[in-house]
């Protein structure tokens, strides 16, 4: 009989990680690594983050299964937080157990609310791989073989103000959009752009949606990025670090809308899990108790002049820094992979963005020496490149 294997819709990168504590993990051979992976952005509160640890820790010795069907204490306490840290005008929210999941509730309420069919997403979006949420995502790449999908959308040019205007009429249910496109090359929306979308929202009874899965909850610097353009979205999906690495996205709706949905308009399993809301609970602890914005604000700009350093000294492979906070990269000259194994030797775990980008993902609690640890493993990645060039 042969082996079971697993699929591999990730490239495998020939390292089997064994443990894991702030913002370091260690392999099956002890060797430790700066982790600025942190499994796509969920560990952006760090390897078993004490908040959340003690919640779930507490939780498991009550109840860990019970729907939202049903009143628990842990939904209650958690709802008090989560109400702390959302935007002001949204009143209700949901939960669910990633990203994707949050971004299908998020098109469906809109369908639903506005009884229109047709989205606005833009280029190099990314949302998501379930069949909704891929309809939205861009790269053509993804969505080969899948269509047709559930509807209609169209894709702009991100941050073309002039372009967004005129091509949004009254039959489109939401425009939604990711304030730092994550996985399209970590393009920054202008917060002109930003507020365009919301007048030209406003202007055709549209709703605004606004994917903050990866680039929210004190990652750019900011608790929410698009609070940065003092916009205000009908609704918003957070995700990855929100839980501290627990399997949970949430999407919130401002009472306009969240008031018109009811029973029977969706449902998950595992949503509101009572573990779910336990790490939610200790993720929020923990983002206001240790000043986590602050902390991610600070040490984002020193690693960005840090990374700026690199692009003046080695322009003939990096053409600038992109991203905001502790979501940031460099874009470079040639296909990320080879600097991507070449840090993983010199112990440091990064990903891509987009076609080009070497991307970074740490946790908030990287302080400056592990900034000039990285520093001088980016200098001996593109040394070692020049050398084989």
């Amino acid at each position: 009989m042969e082996m079971l294997k697993l699929v591999r819709f990730y490239a495998p990168r020939g390292l089997k990680l064994v443990r894991g504590e702030g913002q370091y993990v260690w392999d099956s051979e002890g060797r430790r690594y700066l982790d600025c992976h942190t499994a796509h952005g969920v560990g952006f509160l760090g390897h078993r983050n004490p908040y959340v640890i003690k919640s779930i820790k507490e939780q498991l010795e009550k109840i860990m299964i019970a729907s939202p069907t049903f009143d628990t204490e842990i939904m209650e306490e958690s709802m008090k937080l989560l109400e702390k840290i959302l935007p002001k005008d949204h009143t209700h929210f949901y939960m669910l157990n990633g990203g994707a999941e949050g971004v299908e509730l998020a098109l469906k309420a809109a369908r639903k609310v506005t009884g229109r069919k047709k989205f606005i997403s833009f280029i190099n979006a990314f949302h998501g791989r379930s069949m909704g949420a891929l309809a939205v995502t861009w790269n053509p790449r993804y969505r080969a073989g899948y269509d047709p999908f559930p509807w209609r959308v169209d894709f702009l040019p991100y941050n073309r103000v002039d372009l967004l205007e005129k091509r949004i009429g009254e039959d489109v249910a939401a425009i939604i959009v990711e304030p730092v496109q994550g996985e399209g090359g970590l393009a920054v929306a202008s917060n002109e752009f930003l507020k365009s979308i919301r007048d030209s929202c406003d202007r055709v009874g549209a709703l605004m949606i606004v994917d903050e899965v990866q680039s929210g909850f004190g990652r750019t610097g900011i608790l929410w990025a698009h609070m940065r353009a003092g916009i205000r979205p009908d609704i918003m999906v957070a995700g990855k670090c929100i839980g501290g690495g627990f399997p949970l996205s949430v999407v919130s709706f401002s009472g306009e809308i969240g008031s018109k949905l009811g029973v029977g308009a969706h449902g998950s399993t595992f949503g509101g899990n009572p573990l779910a809301l336990a790490a939610m609970k200790g993720g929020i602890e923990a983002l206001m108790r240790d000043d986590v914005v602050r902390k991610a604000d600070e040490i984002g700009k020193v690693v960005r002049n840090m990374l700026d350093g690199i692009v003046e000294e080695y322009p003939r492979f990096v053409r600038r820094v992109r991203g905001l906070g502790l979501m940031i990269g460099l874009e470079l000259r040639f296909n990320p992979a080879k600097a991507l194994r070449i840090l993983q030797s010199r112990y440091v775990l990064a990903l891509r963005a987009g076609l080009n980008v070497l991307r970074f993902l740490p946790p908030y609690l990287i302080d400056r020496d592990d900034v000039r640890f990285l520093e001088r493993a980016l200098h001996e990645t593109f040394q070692m490149i020049a050398s084989e060039i």
